[in-house]
Parts: C-alpha cells; structure tokens; sequence
C-alpha cells in the first residue's frame, strides 16, 4: 500500500451544482451515520484541499492521518487507507486499484434505503427538512437549479444548444430549459464583460 495517494476530484456537472457540501449541516446530520466519522472528515477535508487547489492533491498517508487527529499510522493500518471504502459503497469515491482515488466534491441527498437505517427521529428530521423545499411553489424551485445548472455548465464551454438539451435531459419542463439557458448567457456574458474577456455593449 502506497504511503502517498493521489486524490482527484470525481465532477459531476448536476451533483456539483445542487448536491450537499460535506461541511454543510445536511452532511453532518444525515451523512455522518451512513458513512461514518472518518470518512466524513476526510470528505470535509478533501472538500477544504480541493477548494484551495481544484486539481489532483497528494495526499500523505501517516501525515493527513496525524492531522486529523486519527493517529500517525500509515499503509493498510492507517484509517485513511480504509475510509474509501464506505464512500465507494454509496458511490461518493472510486479507486484506480493502485494509488489513486477520485472523490465527489458535493453529496447527494442520502438514499431512501440508508435514510430507514437512522434513528427514528433522524428519519423525522429528515423529512421535515424535504418539506422545506417543497414550501416553495415547485416551478420557482425548479427555474432556480436549471438556472444554477445552466451557469455550470456555460462555465465549463458548453454550448447553448448543449445546455438547454441537458437541462431537458435532467427531466426539467422545455420552458425551464429555454428560461434557464438565456438567464445563465447574460450572466456568463456579464461576468466575461467584467473579466475583459468580452468588450462592453
């Protein structure tokens, strides 16, 4: 086992636009009984890493351990090592088999399966926070992350005709699509204007 790993981020244009980030509450009150403390720690970690360097980080295996406070052990004995495991069983990292593994930078909301092993009143607490969302009239919802995903998307050169087709691809209605590509054009355009990229109208 390698004493040096190499952590890449695992993207996902919809995740990274309306998932949860592993610091966020969401993450510590329903993520942290599925996966398990160290994991979780060592995704808030990454989450911190990839935030100063969007790329691959090397991640040292006894040194990342002791900073975490889970001792100063490294190969197969070191939690680092084994933490994947638990997030590879819900999809949240992958590993080339040799010494490098990719990590989702946002979680999705728990699956239902997991969601009936929390205590019962984590499963209450559960769906009260769903019903936060569904206070609001679901098309505003809707408008709002085909909005924010649409922005992604133009970030990373996607084309308008490619945004719009995502988006109806996502499952959002036509005219959410067209709405959120034209809002998310003027704000790329805007934001290019500011930057100097794009001369001023």
């Amino acid at each position: 086992m390698p004493d040096l790993l190499t952590i890449t981020p695992w993207p996902d244009p919809v995740l990274d636009t309306v998932g949860f980030d592993p610091r966020s509450r969401y993450a510590e009150t329903f993520w942290l009984p599925t996966l398990g403390p160290t994991a979780l720690l060592l995704l808030r970690h990454l989450a911190g890493r990839f935030d100063r360097n969007p790329g691959s980080i090397e991640l040292p295996v006894a040194a990342t351990s002791q900073a975490l406070g889970l001792g100063q052990r490294d190969g197969t004995s070191s939690p680092i090592v084994r933490t994947p495991g638990p997030a590879r069983a819900v999809d949240l990292a992958c590993s080339d088999g040799r010494s490098t593994v990719a990590v989702r930078r946002s979680l999705p909301p728990v699956q239902r399966r997991h969601v009936r092993r929390l205590p019962a009143a984590l499963q209450a607490e559960h769906a009260d926070w769903g019903d936060v969302d569904l206070d609001e009239p679901p098309a505003v919802t809707a408008r709002r992350r085909a909005r924010r995903l649409a922005l992604t998307l133009l970030e990373q050169g996607e084309t308008l005709d490619g945004v719009e087709h995502a988006l109806f691809s996502c499952g959002f209605h036509p005219a959410v699509c067209h709405d959120a590509t034209r809002w998310a054009w003027d704000r790329h355009c805007e934001a290019a204007r500011e930057a100097g990229v794009l001369p001023a109208p």
